[in-house]
């Protein structure tokens, strides 16, 4: 029986990393006879986060091209002729029957490689405004994955394959988990829950802004789950000390993101597709606060999609300190509002994504899934 060998990259953030993990996931239930192989970025969360989850992964030396002018974009030219070297090396090793880039710092050096040596790749793009490196490779990939509409004027057409994104299996199934959450997290199931996820690697802005209005939570009697991101974790232990109460906590990473998304009322987030992808099937009421720090802008137009829909609020991270708390408690004096933006969002959801690249993957290398 042929053993069907495939290589995944995407890394830097979760936003990367989990779309990853349920693609993989999914064909290792699907496809008995598989081997499959990850390719990260040294030195980024994949590294740590793949091999947890049972998977062997590979290295390359990369990082993105700074657009501020620093001394890091001295080595970027040195780091890519190295990573398109070691991925050609790896390619020759493993022989893989397909290459899927989901994003990140890895994807860009392994899908131009596959494509040089001709070996079947796709591409998941994740955004309604893609970057450069895709816009490239997809002259040359077999097929591109992506979650919005009108993404002919990116890619050729003719490869492109409506799927949505990916999102996380425990995601999917949150809706019965409400009391556990509540008991998980310590709250008080007579008051309002807000969650806010500033994405896998923390947001200075949202923090800085809940940091500074700490005391509205304890004066509007409202539960809060605070995922603050490493670096800004001892700033936000150390207020949620001084207000002293079992229903207001901070966390570096929430591990059981079911659980919060099961206790949470209203959810404040940043604008990464993956994020996106993710609250449209939770299908609570949310704002979103898009990050500036990207390229292309995609997390704003991401945020703007959903706002077009009434499925969403946004403000604009440079109005964080000053808007967001206003916001949320226009947000929570509105019942009504609230339940409009749930069942709008609700309604964008995609839970098959997984299942479509899968089935997309089977047909490239010609294996029939039962």
């Amino acid at each position: 029986m042929k053993t069907y060998k495939i290589i995944i990259s995407g890394g830097g953030t979760g936003g990367h990393i989990f779309p990853a993990l349920a693609i993989g996931k999914l064909l290792e239930k699907k496809i008995p006879n598989i081997k499959i192989l990850f390719v990260g970025a040294k030195g980024r969360m994949e590294m740590e986060k793949i091999p947890k989850e049972g998977y062997e992964i590979k290295g390359l030396w990369i990082s993105g091209f700074q657009r501020r002018i620093t001394f890091k974009n001295i080595l970027f030219p040195f780091k890519l002729i190295h990573s398109i070297y070691m991925a050609n090396k790896i390619l020759n090793k493993y022989s893989p029957d397909l290459v899927i880039g989901t994003g990140g710092y890895a994807s860009g050096p392994l899908l131009y490689m596959a494509a040089y040596k001709k070996i079947p790749s796709i591409i998941q793009e994740q955004n309604s405004f893609p970057g450069i490196t895709n816009k490239i490779l997809s002259r040359h990939v077999n097929k591109i994955c992506v979650a919005y509409n009108d993404m002919e004027k990116f890619f050729p057409k003719d490869k492109i394959c409506f799927t949505g994104n990916p999102v996380r299996n425990q995601i999917l199934n949150f809706s019965d988990k409400r009391v556990e959450g509540i008991k998980y997290f310590n709250l008080d199931p007579s008051y309002l829950t807000v969650l806010v996820i500033g994405g896998s690697l923390g947001a200075l802005s949202i923090n800085n802004t809940i940091h500074k209005n700490i005391d509205f939570f304890k004066k509007e009697s409202i539960n809060l789950i605070w995922q603050t991101g490493i670096s800004f974790l001892d700033k936000a232990k150390n207020v949620v000390k001084e207000i002293d109460l079992p229903n207001i906590n901070a966390y570096n990473f929430i591990q059981h993101m079911d659980l919060a998304y099961a206790a949470a009322d209203i959810i404040i987030s940043r604008a990464g597709a993956i994020a996106i992808s993710e609250l449209c099937c939770v299908g609570k009421p949310v704002i979103l606060i898009p990050s500036p720090n990207v390229s292309e802008n995609h997390q704003y137009k991401n945020a703007q999609s959903l706002v077009n829909k009434n499925a969403a609020l946004l403000v604009e991270d440079s109005k964080a300190s000053c808007k967001l708390v206003v916001k949320l408690l226009e947000l929570i004096n509105d019942s009504e509002m609230r339940a409009s933006l749930s069942k709008n969002i609700l309604a964008l959801g995609v839970t098959d994504a997984s299942n479509q690249i899968v089935k997309i993957c089977s047909k490239i290398i010609k294996y029939e899934i039962k």
